[in-house]
């Protein structure tokens, strides 16, 4: 079993973004569970792919897992999830089947990242490399992801 190593300081504000990222998946099965119409679910879920995982997954990409390298089997498998997640956003058919396999496969990809891949990149990343992602992250501004007035997964009154 892999156990999360304490976190270095560089990589906390990704797992922040994945704090949040993981919200997404409980507030999408709230909604299903409260029996919101799916357009009003797919219409956060949209804002939320727009503001928080655009940039997150461009970080990720840019500046996390070069530092692995492109062919290393992790950064492959997160670069592949990486895809099919855009793939699944920009679905517009079938959006309560869109919404299940976006609430299923970002948690998974989210714990694999959390307990897999950073844990591969503090051991293989100088602390150098890590230090100097701290600055970068910083740089990297996005709303407060619960600044949406719809709040479909609260207590309907």
């Amino acid at each position: 079993m892999n156990h999360p190593l304490k976190r270095h300081e560089a990589l906390k504000p990704l797992s922040k973004d994945h704090h949040h990222g993981l919200l997404l998946c409980w507030k999408i099965r709230e909604g299903k569970k409260k029996e919101v119409a799916p357009e009003r679910i797919k219409s956060y879920t949209d804002f939320f792919y727009r503001s928080q995982l655009i940039p997150h997954f461009k970080f990720e990409e840019e500046e996390i897992f070069v530092l692995l390298g492109e062919d290393h089997p992790l950064v492959k498998r997160a670069m592949t999830e990486h895809s099919r997640l855009h793939h699944l956003f920009g679905e517009s058919d079938n959006i309560e089947r869109a919404l299940s396999e976006i609430e299923k496969e970002l948690e998974d990809h989210i714990r694999f990242e959390e307990r897999v891949l950073f844990n591969e990149l503090q051991q293989e990343a100088s602390l150098d490399q890590l230090e100097n992602l701290k600055n970068k992250e910083e740089e990297v501004e996005t709303p407060d992801p619960d600044a949406w007035e719809d709040k479909f997964w609260l207590k309907q009154n």
